[in-house]
């Protein structure tokens, strides 16, 4: 019985080494996509995509991997949360800002801190700021509509904010929460769409999670890409939902 107890207590504690581990990690994918409807005088885009970094310190190491290789930075929410100095923020933000421009949208963690505070630390970082806005690239070959947090009462109508887009620019839509997909008129143009928000179901127990993992699927007639996010949310903790981040490749098919 006692070595039983003893047993159970080693094998519980080597686990919760491991998923603290895991949530620690600092996963780069490789993501390689190619559409159509691409503009071919842009050639390809290369985008770093993040989401949900709340507490972490961003890795120097896993950005060295991608400098020189990133024409856009994109935060798909959930930068920060309640509790987490500004400073860290900062830092974070500063990190990224190394390897290509930065582009925002919030998610509903980042309402948990001082708003003025936060908008005017990204604004004097040189961050871009979307909030049910578009931002053109490439001779607005590209458009990045960053959504705000679709829980928030912010959220305007998804087909008006699509409706003023340049017709024939890529549109790659840029929102926290994937329930997004919900809200997306049948007549849209979008190519992509970046979310996180899931954590891919940060822990699941025999395969089964919350939320199903992180990946690239195909819906309602455009490519949809759910990060497992970067950091952890409530507990540092992570089990077969490993912390990732995206480079990603946009070339013309």
């Amino acid at each position: 019985m006692v070595y039983g107890i003893i047993f159970g207590c080693i094998v519980l504690s080597l686990l919760f080494i491991y998923m603290l581990l895991q949530a620690f990690e600092n996963n780069l994918e490789l993501v390689s996509m190619t559409f159509p409807e691409f503009p071919k005088e842009v050639g390809k885009l290369s985008v770093f995509f993040i989401s949900d970094i709340h507490r972490r310190k961003i890795n120097s190491t896993m950005i060295e991997q991608v400098k020189g290789k990133v024409d856009i930075v994109i935060i798909a929410g959930d930068l920060t949360e309640k509790g987490v100095p500004l400073s860290r923020v900062q830092e974070n933000v500063m990190i990224l800002r190394k390897i290509a421009p930065v582009v925002f949208t919030w998610g509903n963690n980042d309402y948990e801190v001082n708003q003025e505070k936060f908008q005017e630390l990204l604004k004097k970082s040189g961050v871009i700021l979307l909030k049910n806005e578009i931002f053109y690239m490439n001779h607005n070959n590209i458009a990045l509509i960053g959504l705000d947090d679709v829980t928030t009462q912010e959220v305007p109508s998804l087909e008006s904010l699509l409706e003023d887009i340049e017709p024939s620019s890529f549109q790659i839509l840029i929102s926290h929460n994937p329930s997004v997909m919900d809200m997306l008129p049948d007549n849209h143009r979008l190519s992509l769409v970046l979310s996180g928000h899931t954590h891919g179901g940060q822990i699941r127990i025999l395969g089964f999670g919350r939320y199903k993992k992180g990946g690239i699927e195909e819906k309602k007639g455009c490519k949809l890409l759910i990060s497992n996010g970067y950091g952890t949310t409530l507990i540092p903790l992570r089990l077969g939902a490993k912390p990732e981040t995206h480079l990603i490749t946009l070339k013309p098919r």
